[in-house]
Order: C-alpha cells, then sequence, then structure tokens
C-alpha cells in the first residue's frame, strides 16, 4: 500500500511539472531585445486586418516564413486585458481563453503584435488588428473533399464542420456503401434555407441516384431520369418553403488544355431546367428551349424568382465552328429569372439580370442574399466552371441599386475564387478559393456590411499548417444553422440497398 501511494504521489508530482510547464510555454514571455520592424508580419493564415464573426473558432496561425525558428503573439483586447501565446512558430489559442477575448472585444478590435525569432534575433512586427463583429455567422458549414484527381473519384467525404471550434465530422463517404472496382462519386449536396431536415446529395456509379431527405425521412430516387430529360437532376436548388427542387439536367463533359493556364475544361453539350415535386415524385420542366443552355438554378429567398445562368449554344456561325474544343471562349453566361407562382407552381417569361457577356465575361453560381436585394456570383472570362480558371472572381450585384457592390476584398489576384454564399443573416459570404497554392480549394469568409464585402480570412484550424498538409479541395461549401441529423450509418443503409 505504502508503494501505491508513492508512485500515485509521484506520477501526480510529475502531471502537475507538466501542467506547469505546458502553462508556461501556452504563456511565454514577451522578448525584450526585439529589434522593431516597420512593417506587420506574414503569417499563415493571413489574419491581419480582417473582420471576424463574434462566434467564430480561434485564429490559429503561424510564421509564414521556414526561416523563423519561434514566434511569440501578444493579444491586447479591447478592455486592456493582455494574453501572451507562442509555441515554436505556432500561435494556438486555447478556445476558452478565445472566447473571452472574444467578449472583451465585441463589436471593436483585438490588438495583435507578433514577435519572431531568426537567426538567432528577434524582431518585433508593427501591430494589427482583428475586429470581433457583433454579428454571428452560421455554426456549420458542410463541403466536398475531394482529391485533384480529375477524372478520379479514389476517396471523397462530404462532412460538416462546426465553425465555433474545431469538430468536423462526416455526413457521407464513398467507402462506406461500396467495395466495388468502378468506384462511386458523391456530390452537389444541398439543403432547404439553410436546414438539414430537408437535404439532398447524389451518389454517382455504384448504386448511383439521388438521396433524399424530406422531413427527416431518407429516400433514394434511382433514376431521376424521366422521357424527354436530357439526364437525372444535377445542380439542385431547394425551394426555400415548397416540397420542390429546381435542378439543372446536362450533358456535361471534361477535357484539358495543353497550353492554356486553366489547364481544366468542364463544359456542357447541351442543359435544362426541370422542377422535382418531391411528395409526388413528379418532374416538369422549366425550361427546355435547344438553343440555349441553362444551369445553376437558385431561389430567392421568399420563392417567388428562379435565378439561373443561361448561354447560347454552339452553333456554326461566321465566329465560331459549333465545336466548344474551338469555340471555349466565346461561351458566355449571362444571368436571368424567371417568376414563379406559389400557389400554380408556373413560371414566367424569362427576364435579363445582368448581361455579363457585353463586358465579355460570364457568371455562374448565383446565389441570393436573404434580404433579397444582392447577388453573389462566380464571375470568369469563359464558360461556367469557374473554379478551374484563374481569373475568376466573385462578383456582388444590387439588384435595388443595378450596381456592382465593391467586394475586390474577397479576391486574389492570380487564383480563382468560385462557388460564393451568403450566410442566414446575411452578413457573412463564403467561397472556395485556390489562392493559397493554386491547386486546392480552400474555404474563405468575408464580412459583408450591406455595402461592400470585407477582407477574406481562411477556415480556422487547430493547427494552422494543416490545410497545407490536408491535400484535398473543399468543394461546395454550403452554410447551415444546424448539423446533419441523419448518422452515416443510416445513409449507407439506404444507398447501399440493391436496386429492385
Amino acid at each position: 500500500m505504502y508503494k501505491c501511494k508513492s508512485a500515485y504521489s509521484f506520477l501526480l508530482a510529475l502531471v502537475c511539472v507538466f501542467m506547469l510547464t505546458a502553462c508556461g510555454n501556452s504563456h511565454p514571455s514577451v522578448p525584450t531585445d526585439a529589434t522593431s520592424v516597420d512593417t506587420i508580419p506574414t503569417i499563415y493564415p493571413d489574419y491581419t486586418e480582417v473582420t471576424v464573426p463574434c462566434n467564430i473558432a480561434p485564429l490559429n496561425f503561424m510564421m509564414a516564413d521556414t526561416a523563423f525558428t519561434a514566434c511569440v503573439a501578444r493579444i491586447t483586447a479591447a478592455d486592456g486585458s493582455v494574453q501572451t501565446y507562442g509555441e515554436g512558430t505556432k500561435v494556438i489559442i486555447p478556445q476558452e481563453e478565445w472566447e473571452i477575448l472574444k467578449k472583451a472585444s465585441l463589436g471593436k478590435v483585438l490588438k495583435v503584435e507578433v514577435f519572431g525569432q531568426t537567426e538567432g534575433k528577434w524582431l518585433s512586427y508593427k501591430p494589427f488588428n482583428i475586429r470581433v463583429a457583433q454579428d454571428s455567422i452560421d455554426p456549420y458549414v458542410s463541403y466536398r473533399l475531394i482529391q485533384p484527381s480529375y477524372g478520379l473519384y479514389d476517396k471523397m467525404n462530404i462532412s460538416q464542420r462546426n465553425v465555433t471550434n474545431f469538430d468536423e465530422t462526416v455526413i457521407f463517404n464513398n467507402k462506406v456503401s461500396c467495395n466495388k472496382v468502378e468506384g462511386q462519386c458523391i456530390n452537389c449536396h444541398s439543403y432547404q434555407n439553410y436546414r438539414t431536415d430537408n437535404m439532398l446529395f447524389h451518389v454517382r456509379v455504384t448504386n448511383g441516384g439521388t438521396v433524399i431527405v424530406h422531413n427527416g425521412k431518407v429516400t433514394k430516387i434511382s433514376n431521376m431520369k424521366r422521357e424527354g430529360m436530357i439526364s437525372a437532376g444535377v445542380y439542385p436548388a431547394w425551394h426555400p418553403t415548397q416540397s420542390i427542387i429546381a435542378f439543372s439536367t446536362d450533358q456535361t463533359h471534361q477535357w484539358f488544355h495543353t497550353s492554356n493556364v486553366n489547364k481544366v475544361e468542364v463544359f456542357d453539350d447541351a442543359s435544362d431546367l426541370v422542377l422535382y415535386d418531391v411528395e409526388k415524385d413528379q418532374i416538369t420542366t422549366i425550361s427546355a428551349d435547344t438553343t440555349r443552355m441553362e444551369v445553376f438554378p437558385t431561389w430567392s429567398p421568399d420563392g417567388r424568382y428562379l435565378y439561373y445562368c443561361s448561354a447560347d449554344t454552339y452553333k456554326p456561325d461566321s465566329t465560331n465552328t459549333g465545336d466548344y474544343r474551338l469555340d471555349y471562349k466565346s461561351v458566355h453566361y449571362n444571368l436571368y429569372r424567371r417568376t414563379f407562382d406559389l400557389s400554380t407552381h408556373e413560371f414566367g417569361p424569362e427576364q435579363l439580370v445582368y448581361q455579363a457577356d457585353s463586358l465579355g465575361r460570364s457568371v455562374s453560381l448565383p446565389r441570393i442574399s436573404p434580404n433579397g436585394r444582392f447577388i453573389a456570383v462566380a464571375e470568369g472570362d469563359y464558360g461556367y466552371f469557374n473554379i478551374w480558371h484563374h481569373e475568376a472572381d466573385i462578383r456582388l450585384l444590387d439588384l435595388q441599386g443595378e450596381c456592382v457592390v465593391p467586394s475586390q476584398e474577397m479576391n486574389s489576384p492570380m487564383d480563382a475564387e468560385s462557388y460564393p454564399s451568403f450566410s442566414s443573416n446575411g452578413r457573412w459570404i463564403m467561397c472556395a478559393s485556390r489562392r493559397d497554392d493554386g491547386n486546392f480549394s480552400r474555404i474563405y469568409f468575408a464580412y459583408f456590411d450591406g455595402k461592400k464585402a470585407h477582407k477574406v480570412f481562411l477556415l480556422p484550424q487547430a493547427d494552422p499548417e494543416y490545410n497545407t498538409l490536408r491535400l484535398f479541395s473543399y468543394n461546395r461549401p454550403e452554410f447551415m444553422v444546424e448539423p446533419v441529423k441523419v448518422t452515416l450509418e443510416e445513409f449507407a443503409e439506404v444507398v447501399g440497398k440493391e436496386e429492385k
């Protein structure tokens, strides 16, 4: 008994020493012999002078230059309270302390001073601010994690992340119900009005179909293609209040450039719009004009307008050959809408909203702000798959002012920004960007004050190096006010059922 007590006391002492040491490392002293530098530090992710939600996870960062061997950050809240952090070249802020710092700076700024050590010398950089907005962000986002393998889909997940902390869970993956050689592709997850009791995603190839959650119940539509349709439903948009979904139906192809900086090209030969009634399992045609290609439907928040992108089909004339491989730069999508009668489900005539081709541009992926006033689109020089176009940017349009809203702070000069969406309160815009390395799309957020978009910031991670080590792209990021309630196992059971 005595030996046990002695051993216990010894272990307890070791634990106490470890905890004290860890505490000392997490709150290091600020170097007193640092040389002042008249620039702000280069950190990754770049959180300098950004505006963040009041409920965002800790903004952990690291020195971007590998020449540094250590760093210390001193963070001063608006109430004057101070904390210091530094673990090697990384700044890791405990969740509990981050919450206290944010609360003390709500509607104001956190002042951040960074000290970096290189070649045995400490440098003291100019401080920068992080503004803590009083506006919250939707607590969840979901995305497809996909390898940059172009034509292959060896491994992919649809995952959800709690952005108020670092919890991530898998909604569905392409291994849980498929062990066949041909594999399985999963894509196009979509929700009704930011909630998850009504949602869907597609499964392609093995056990293919559209998986629909309606009022919490899971079903799979194995073949949504009906007579006269180009394909089964592709790009979806849930109506905000009714059990109906607008889909584009597409003949989609992919090929590669050999000399163009945009190496991958995804395009349609034909595309139409259809409306699917979930309760009746019934499809009606919205538009099937063979001279036009319509894609990326999205509803206005009141459900009274359907927006979409449309371009002329490839037809030989004096300026082109009718072959996309030769004429791809001539394809420009404009933004249109149709009125929708909530009682009869009838659509009105087409209305031009934004004529991008007059500017030599092409739009895709429109999303409407919750107040119905603003539209965010991805805009490139041609085509509609802008995530592969280096010149692609996010463009904000004001339906009332008929003008372009400043959004340059969202865009990088050399790489693609795509797939924009508004948070449920309209104060945050999310997009997928390849700005970090040109290869992997990652999630960025920007504060939107109703007049302009502010500087973007990267989705925070527990380890700031995690995004550079995770060799997957974040595809189709979607805001959610709640997590998906259906379990991975429940989805797998429905997807894996043998077709009759």
